[in-house]
């Protein structure tokens, strides 16, 4: 049997409940009935709201707010490696990594060791739940006409869609745009490298050839062997 408990949420339990109730007047004045829950989830304990209750109401949509409109706001002046922000509830953001020496983890059947490779610049596409990952040619700013690669690793859909397998992502409301992008980087190179996705292979070649050559050399990553999407950064800006 498939072991599917990663997949399951946190589980809340509800403690209270408010009824709101309103006359038909013209001036359609409305009072709060607050419930208490018992350990079945029945509403009890039915009282009129009361001020003490409705301060602790108050304060705790009061944190809630002050804590979204801290998400995604920056710390410094934003660096060029940003390249799109998407404001919404469930926020967005686009930024580029420049070709670099990481450490990767890969699962013991691919018979690849862990240890330091270059990874070629990388396009990341991320809001609080999911992330997709392109690769650049050159380590140049991206335009929107820069076109996108397949990411070359293990892990990754044709989409660009990253399979977090069983990391638990866990992206705060509070997050700066810097601990937002720092974050999805580290779930992504922190993860082990496990398979390729619906038989998608990344790269022109073999990828476990590609990675078991990158790690026990440290040769710079063959950009020859990226495979084109045929998609340029214009097509995936939200």
């Amino acid at each position: 049997m498939e072991n599917i408990t990663h997949n399951f949420g946190v589980l809340y339990h509800p403690i209270s409940a408010l009824l709101f109730y309103q006359n038909t007047d013209r001036n359609k004045d409305m009072y709060v009935e607050h419930f208490d829950m018992d350990k079945d989830g029945n509403p009890i304990n039915a009282h009129p709201l009361t001020i003490r209750e409705a301060k602790f109401l108050s304060k705790a949509l009061h944190i809630e707010t002050e804590k979204n409109k801290e998400f995604l706001k920056p710390q410094h002046i934003l660096s060029e490696n940003i390249l799109h922000i998407n404001l919404s509830d469930n926020g967005s953001v686009i930024w580029y990594s420049k070709g670099q020496k990481v450490n990767l983890f890969f699962s013991e059947t691919l018979g690849i060791p862990n240890g330091m490779a270059q990874v070629p610049a990388l396009l990341w596409f991320a809001n609080k739940e999911n992330l997709f990952i392109f690769a650049l040619s050159s380590d140049r700013r991206p335009t929107e006409k820069t076109m996108l690669y397949h990411a070359p690793f293990f892990n990754v859909y044709d989409s660009g869609n990253v399979c977090m397998g069983t990391v638990d992502v866990n992206i705060k409301n509070s997050a700066s745009i810097e601990e937002f992008t720092q974050a999805w980087e580290n779930y992504f190179f922190n993860s082990y490298f496990s398979h390729l996705m619906n038989g998608h292979n990344p790269v022109k070649g073999n990828c476990v050839n590609l990675w078991k050559d990158l790690i026990n050399t440290g040769n710079p990553f063959p950009k020859k062997l990226l495979k084109n999407t045929q998609k340029n950064l214009k097509n995936i800006l939200p």
